[in-house]
């Protein structure tokens, strides 16, 4: 999960390169031809599966969906209201939204430990993002607050389906379909319900080698390779843990907005990333303990949220 949001963190700075490709055709290009390389390389274990994919069908759809809905209203989120605002929309309540859908559809109860986490890395998150908007705010081409409030929308809707896609993956793999095949089932169709919007917009991806490059790596690292280890994390975590460890992206995108782009970041960005560390450490630390725990008593209960395996997650 964390080497997958280290994949995610570099996808801001690396669009920099292609200033005149628009959000449309970046998130088109990057989840579509991601996610439709994802089926290509999980096909032979689709079609081993396809009945059981074919009677979680509602499941499967629901997340190609949301698969399809999210670099959309991500990237044109970040496009309208800038950077800053929406990343901390979309990927700061993600882990909220997660917590909902598995209290309300799982009826998971949520622990005091991840509780902590999650509420530390919120808090540095903000930090972090509130940093980069005073960084900000006097440039030119600053977002108006007609263009911020569409933004807030549509991080918000990109938060939501980023949860959505990610709890139906999740559910998948715990009923027994196989990380590939569930991830590059849902992505693979998310991905051709993206290809009528790339055809659309995508024209600028052409228009030059730097331009076609970008896409090349948003669609082959970040969205095809930080997917296949997304999906292999989902099989030993729940949802809400997985997004909350996808925090480390924003903290990662600050870090080489710093070193390649060559943007600074104010000391109460650098505090907020400090908090984002306490968070992943506050999520992963518990796992370690657990398996010692194991070996000689039973796990405390709140340290079994982070250490999920598919048994665990069928609802009573």
């Amino acid at each position: 999960m964390l080497a997958a949001s280290v994949l995610w963190g570099t996808t801001g700075t690396v669009a920099t390169f292609a200033p005149a490709v628009g959000p449309l055709a970046i998130g088109a290009a990057a989840m579509g031809l991601g996610g439709l390389l994802q089926a290509l390389v999980a096909g032979p274990r689709i079609v081993r599966q396809a009945g059981e994919l074919r009677a979680k069908a509602p499941t499967v759809l629901l997340g190609a969906v949301a698969v399809a809905v999210y670099p959309l209203a991500f990237y044109s989120s970040m496009h309208l209201a800038g950077v800053a605002v929406g990343t901390v929309i979309s990927i700061g309540t993600a882990p909220l939204a997660s917590a909902l859908i598995e209290r309300v559809v799982d009826r998971r109860r949520l622990t005091r430990r991840w509780m902590l986490g999650a509420a530390i890395g919120l808090l540095g998150t903000v930090m972090l993002c509130v940093a980069e908007a005073a960084r900000t705010h006097d440039e030119p081409g600053a977002a108006s607050m007609g263009a911020t409030v569409l933004g807030v929308v549509l991080g918000l809707v990109a938060a939501v389906t980023y949860a959505v896609y990610s709890w139906a993956a999740h559910r998948l793999i715990s009923r027994g379909i196989a990380s590939r095949a569930a991830m590059g089932s849902v992505f693979g169709l998310g991905g051709l319900l993206l290809l009528p919007v790339l055809l659309a917009t995508g024209a600028p991806l052409l228009g030059s080698w730097s331009n076609a490059g970008v896409g090349a790596y948003m669609a082959v690292v970040p969205m095809f390779a930080g997917y296949l280890l997304f999906g292999w994390g989902l099989a030993h975590v729940p949802a809400s843990t997985a997004t909350t460890l996808s925090l480390l992206e924003p903290a990662v995108a600050a870090v080489l907005a710093v070193l390649v782009v060559g943007e600074r970041l104010p000391a109460f960005g650098w505090i907020g990333i400090a908090l984002v560390g306490c968070c992943l450490a506050v999520l992963i630390t518990p796992a370690r303990s657990g398996r010692r725990l194991r070996a000689g008593r039973a796990t405390p209960p709140e340290m079994t949220h982070t250490e999920v395996t598919p048994t665990e997650v069928t609802p009573t």
